[in-house]
Parts: C-alpha cells; structure tokens; sequence
C-alpha cells in the first residue's frame, strides 16, 4: 500500500545515509497505521497520524505515548528485541535521527521504535507456508504463553472487561462497522445474520463469563495473538501487541489463544490447533478454556475478515491487492460461520 505522496520524513529514512552506521539499504513496509523501515539488523516503526475512533494517533504527544507503551508492554514477552524509542528532530529541511535520550524535545518530528530484525524465513507464517511448522514449535509456544499469563495482571479493573456487557462491545461493534459490505462477493447477508445470531445468544451465558472472571483468566494480554506476529527463531518470540487500545487486550485468555488456534485452522492445520489448545490448557491448568473456545474463535475470525474487508476496499491499494483480501475475507468469514455452527 504505498501512496504516492510520503511524507518528507519517510523520504528522509529511506536513504541508509539516514542511518548510523548506513545499512546496506532499506525497505519501507507500509500498514494502515505505520510506517516500517527494515535495514539490515534493525527496524525502525512510525506511527502514522490517523484515527479509527479505536486508535488515535493524530497529535505528536499521542504517538509519543503510545510509542512509550509499545516498548514497555512487548518486552513482557521480547525483552531482547524492543530496543528503544528513537526520536527524528528536525532542524529546516534537515532530519537526525537519534535514540530519545539525546534528543532535543522542542525540535522533534517524530517518534519511533527501534528493534532488532528478527531473521525473515523463521516468521511463524513463512514457517506455515513452507509446511516446516512441527508440533514441537506449538509445544514451545505453549511453554513461552502459560507463564506470561500466569505473570500478566489482573485485579478487579481488568476483570471488568471479562463481563459479557464489554466483550460485546467489541463483538457488535465488528457488526455494525460490516454491515455496509453485506452482500459483496465476501460476506452474505444470511451468513452475518447467522454469525450475529450465535454471538448473541453465547453472550447471554452470563454464568460463562462469571466463571472465568472468578477463576482469574481476563488478564493484560496480548491481543493480537497469531502466526503473523510469531517468530520461531533461536527461541519463541512474540512480538506486536496492541498498545493502542486496553479494550482489545484487555480479555479472557482464551481469547488469546482462540487466536492462535482459529489461525491454525485457517491454514488448514486442525491438528496443530488441537494439539495448540489441549497442552495449553493441561499446563495452565484451564478446565473452562475450551467452553469459550468456539465463541472466540468466530470472534477472531470474524475480526480477520473485517480487517481484510477494509484493506480490500481501501482506495489505495491496486487491483490485485483488492481481490486476494476480498478472497481472504471470504474465508474468514465462513471459518466465522463454521464456528458458529458447532
């Protein structure tokens, strides 16, 4: 998704002269919310200066702080990784980049994050697609997660969004930000109307929700839990949390892993998805997991979809971009249905 225009400070981190030392050269990678840069060891993430009422980055101080909490809560689970937050001062026409500490606040233009450049072909989805993925690297994502959640907060604030009143928040919402592409080659009205339907009515099993906010699982999590943001490297690394929003991360566990495990069914790896949920549950000791597992499933795929749904008819991207992520809503909003239907 490049647009034509780029601002003046992404024109400026293209060139590895930017950089010190200069890495061989750069490759920007846009989303609908950053600017990437990838140099050789290191990679360096803007935030764009949007807003989707879900997130807002639209002044200097925002991106700032939500900068400041992407470092902080990704090195729960990546220490190593997350290094610092860069700030890029402008003084005329001309920028420096340079690690926060150094900088000048009056003459910054913007913030970022610096982290180190995990190694391409061992991204859980480069690992998938070149069917290298082994029962083993799900055992060990198993042992990386169960800590973290042990170790993640709680306490009666975080519990509050475990009530089926605030999951529904982001379930409808989903609904009503869809409802406007009923009926294109991606998602009929039927399948919505049944997907809606299930949903609803697993929401008002408020003894459900009651259990799991009484056995401690709505914890700080990390809320954007699939193969994308894996890295099975030297070790497990799981990076890009949200940062942006508690209601997103703020959840059930089982949300979580529903993720992971509606991920691997995606890519036709029931098995691994299975094996993903029963070790997880035996080693954290979630007897409730898998009442919930269905619900957050159709939930996580039905978040996929939209988010395809949305890239599709973004008037930026070309043709080819529109129809591969119209055709990749579709499957999601089918893998919604099929949960929906058990």
């Amino acid at each position: 998704m490049h647009n034509t225009q780029l601002p003046n400070f992404v024109t400026f981190l293209l060139q590895p002269g930017s950089y010190s030392p200069a890495p061989s050269n750069v490759k920007l990678v846009q989303t609908h919310i950053s600017f990437v840069f990838i140099t050789d060891d290191l990679v360096y993430k803007f935030k764009k200066p949007v807003d989707f009422g879900f997130l807002d980055f639209t002044t200097l101080a925002k991106r700032h702080h939500y900068c400041e909490q992407e470092l902080l809560l990704n090195r729960r689970l990546c220490p190593s990784i997350y290094l610092d937050v860069v700030a890029l001062e402008k003084t005329g026409n001309s920028f420096r980049l340079k690690d926060q500490q150094q900088a000048d606040s009056e003459l910054v233009a913007e913030y970022g994050v610096k982290m180190k450049r995990m190694p391409e072909e061992r991204m859980m989805a480069n690992v998938i697609r070149a069917g290298r993925l082994t029962g083993e690297m799900i055992d060990s994502i198993c042992d990386v997660l169960v800590p973290f959640y042990n170790k993640a907060e709680g306490g009666p604030k975080i519990h509050e969004f475990g009530r089926p009143e605030a999951v529904g928040v982001n379930i409808f919402e989903n609904f009503a930000q869809t409802e406007a592409f009923l009926g294109s080659p991606s998602l009929a009205k039927e399948q919505f109307n049944r997907i809606k339907s299930f949903s609803t009515t697993f929401l008002q099993q408020g003894d459900l929700f009651a259990a799991r906010i009484d056995a401690g699982r709505i914890r700080d999590c990390h809320g954007d839990l699939y193969s994308a943001n894996i890295c099975l490297a030297d070790k497990v690394y799981i990076f890009d949390c949200i940062e942006f929003n508690e209601r997103f991360r703020y959840c059930d566990v089982a949300s979580d892993i529903a993720f992971l495990a509606m991920d691997l069914d995606y890519h036709g790896l029931t098995e691994m998805s299975e094996r993903f949920v029963a070790r997880f549950s035996k080693k954290s000791g979630d007897a409730g997991l898998r009442a919930m597992l269905n619900f957050y499933k159709c939930y996580r795929a039905y978040v996929r979809g939209k988010i395809n749904l949305f890239t599709a008819n973004a008037p930026e991207v070309d043709g080819e971009t529109k129809l591969q992520c119209q055709e990749m809503a579709g499957k999601y909003f089918q893998l919604a249905e099929h949960y929906a239907a058990k």
